[in-house]
């Protein structure tokens, strides 16, 4: 293109001057800048994005874009369903597995068929007995939790101890012949109550080697037990905190040394 119009300029007539060098070069420049701008302006679209230059290759482009959105979408409507399911529907608890969890934390109130178990110091004329000890005369803190733990192993589903409930947290200790739970203080007799099978407890309790040794005592120097069933039992549900309390170190302690 450029020798053309170099010849063209060569057959002009001349003006009584010679056309200067220079600006037979601007010429050329801006011709071509004319021609670049042309077939840029065919091989870009307005966005300035390079679109296709035959018929397959921009089928081949807008079907690869619709699947790309469509996927996108499809993203999107599942998402919406998600988020529109966990909105409004609420989820399905078990009502028997909330009982029993129930239960086995203490919330609820229990009743049902099961047995009492009352324990209780000895009378004091058994002070007389020789080789008889003070110590021999009370119930101790392990009487009581032999007999708790035998109740437990033998079904026992909820169980009062003095009318409180006893749940997984429940911690009770004796100071002499008082006892302490749940921040109230019990004399004897010491009543035990369990909801559960009567037949079952039963043998629980005479299989227990701490019930055994205890009831050698209760032949001996005639401390209290009665066991009997009761057919309409009624626990109470546990009142108090269940929020578990634990100690820490203090930072950069070595529990070991």
């Amino acid at each position: 293109m450029t020798r053309r119009v170099h010849l063209r300029l060569a057959l002009l007539p001349r003006s009584g001057g010679r056309l200067r060098p220079t600006i037979t070069v601007g010429v050329v420049a801006g011709l071509a800048g004319i021609m670049f701008a042309a077939s840029a302006q065919l091989a870009h679209g307005s966005s300035g994005l390079r679109l296709p230059t035959d018929l397959a290759e921009l089928v081949d482009a807008e079907t690869s874009r619709v699947d790309r959105l469509s996927a996108q979408a499809e993203s999107l409507r599942a998402e919406v369903d998600a988020l529109t399911a966990s909105d409004t529907i609420a989820p399905v608890e078990d009502p028997t597995l909330a009982e029993r969890e129930g239960i086995a934390v203490g919330s609820v109130a229990v009743a049902g068929g099961g047995l009492q178990v009352t324990l209780d110091d000895a009378p004091a004329s058994s002070a007389t007995i020789p080789g008889v000890s003070a110590d021999d005369l009370v119930v101790h803190q392990q009487d009581i939790q032999h007999v708790i733990n035998a109740l437990w192993a033998g079904g026992a589903e909820a169980m009062t101890l003095q009318g409180e409930r006893v749940t997984m947290t429940s911690a009770f200790r004796c100071s002499g012949n008082i006892l302490l739970l749940h921040g109230r203080v019990f004399s004897p007799p010491y009543v035990i109550e369990a909801v559960g099978s009567p037949e079952s407890m039963r043998r629980a309790l005479d299989a227990s080697p701490g019930v055994a040794i205890y009831r050698q005592y209760v032949a001996s120097v005639g401390l209290g037990w009665n066991v009997r069933a009761v057919d309409d039992l009624s626990l109470p549900a546990y009142t108090g905190s269940t929020d578990l309390r634990f100690a820490r170190l203090p930072a950069g302690k070595d529990p070991l040394r």
